[in-house]
C-alpha cells in the first residue's frame, strides 16, 4: 500500500502515514472495508407467504362488501297524467337531503337517468326530483326499513311549434326560432324566459298551464306573439302565421345593373326608427307587413327610397345611384329627432 503526500504551501513534502492508519482503522470498525473485499456468495432463499389464487377476491357487489345494497329500497316510476303510462326513457332523477347545508344548498345524495329507477336508501327523509324536459316534480319520501314504490306525477305534456307565411307559404326553419315565456308579467311588467332559441318542430316538454310563445322569423321585425295552452299527457301544436316578406337590395347605375360594394343600408320606419343596418353589396332583410325607407350610402353619396312589404311577397329592391343623390351634408341631419345614420 503506498503513502499519501501533503504538499504544503512552501512546497514541502510531508508525510501522512498516521493518516493512513487512521483510515484503515475506520474502515475495519464500521465493516465497511469488509463490505467492499468480500467475494459474491449470492443471495439465500427467504421464505415467502403463499399467494392466494388470482381469482380469490372480494366482490364488490357482494351484500357484505356493499353496506348500500343492504339499505331498503326505493323504486321510482313517473307519468305525464294520472291515467298515462310509465315514462320509459328521458327522466333525470334526483335524490336530495330534506335539509340544507351550511351555504343553504340541499345536498345531492343519488342521481339516475332513464325510466324507472331504483335506489338504495337509509331510513330517514328525502326529497325526490324527477325531469323531464323542462317538466319535473318533486315529492317528499320517508323511507323505513321496507321497500317502497312511489309513482310522480308530472301533470305535463309537450308542445310543438311551427310557423307560416300568409297563405300558407313556407318558412325556411333555419330563418325561423321561438322562444317560450311563462304567462304572468312580474312587477316591472316583464315575463320570465323559460326556454330561448326552440326550433321548429321540436317538441318540448312543460308542466301543464298557459304560456306565451315569441316567434322570431328573421332577426328584424317579423316577431309573433301568441298565448298557448299545455294540457297533461298531450301534445300540443301550435302553428303562427307572419305578415311578413324577405327584400334584397342592391344599389345599382341603372335598372338590372351590377350591385355597387361597400353600400352601407340602414332601414327605418316612416317614423325615422331604425329596423337594422347592415353594409355590403347585397342586403338581404325579413320586415313585417308596412311601409319602409330605405337608405343606401356609396362613398360621399346618399340614396334614398320609400318602399312597401306587402306580406309573403318576397322581392328585389334596387336602388338607382342618379347624380341628384343627396349630398353628405343631408346624410347628417338627423332625421325625426334621432341621431345621425352614419
Amino acid at each position: 500500500m503506498g503513502v499519501f503526500f501533503h504538499q504544503s504551501a512552501r512546497g514541502r513534502l510531508i508525510s501522512c502515514k498516521p493518516l493512513l492508519a487512521g483510515l484503515v482503522a475506520s474502515l475495519f470498525a464500521t465493516g465497511a472495508f469488509a463490505q467492499v473485499l468480500a467475494p459474491d456468495m449470492g443471495t439465500p432463499d427467504a421464505d415467502l407467504p403463499v399467494l392466494p389464487n388470482i381469482n380469490q377476491y372480494a366482490n364488490p357487489k357482494a351484500p357484505a362488501n356493499n353496506p348500500i345494497a343492504n339499505e331498503p329500497e326505493l323504486i321510482l316510476s313517473a307519468k305525464l297524467a294520472e291515467n298515462g303510462e310509465n315514462i320509459g326513457r328521458g327522466l333525470v332523477w334526483r335524490v336530495f337531503s330534506p335539509e340544507p347545508d351550511a351555504d343553504g344548498k340541499l345536498q345531492l345524495l343519488a342521481t339516475s337517468k332513464g325510466g324507472t329507477t331504483s335506489f338504495n336508501l337509509a331510513p330517514g327523509s328525502y326529497l325526490v326530483h324527477v325531469a323531464f324536459g323542462r317538466a319535473g316534480a318533486t315529492k317528499r319520501v320517508t323511507m323505513t326499513r321496507v321497500k317502497r314504490n312511489e309513482t310522480m306525477i308530472l301533470d305535463a305534456g309537450g308542445v310543438k311549434l311551427n310557423a307560416v307565411l300568409s297563405g300558407g307559404g313556407r318558412i325556411p326553419q333555419d330563418q325561423l326560432r321561438f322562444s317560450i315565456y311563462e304567462d304572468h308579467e312580474d312587477a316591472s311588467g316583464e315575463r320570465a324566459l323559460i326556454i330561448p332559441d326552440v326550433k321548429p318542430e321540436s317538441v318540448v316538454r312543460l308542466n301543464a298551464g298557459t304560456y306565451q310563445i315569441v316567434s322570431n322569423y328573421g332577426t328584424a321585425n317579423a316577431v309573433i306573439r301568441a298565448d298557448i295552452r299545455v294540457e297533461a299527457g298531450k301534445i300540443t301544436e301550435a302553428n303562427v302565421e307572419h305578415r311578413a316578406a324577405q327584400l334584397t337590395m342592391k344599389l345599382v347605375r341603372e335598372t338590372g345593373g351590377e350591385a355597387l360594394a361597400d353600400t352601407a343600408w340602414s332601414v327605418l320606419t316612416t317614423s325615422g326608427d331604425i329596423v337594422r343596418e347592415s353594409v355590403g353589396a347585397f342586403a338581404s332583410i325579413v320586415l313585417a307587413e308596412g311601409e319602409y325607407i330605405i337608405i343606401a350610402k356609396n362613398k360621399d353619396k346618399i340614396y334614398q327610397r320609400d318602399f312597401k312589404v306587402v306580406a309573403g311577397r318576397n322581392q328585389d329592391v334596387e336602388l338607382i345611384a342618379t347624380n341628384g343623390a343627396s349630398a353628405t351634408t343631408t346624410a347628417n341631419q338627423p332625421a325625426g329627432g334621432e341621431e345621425p345614420l352614419d
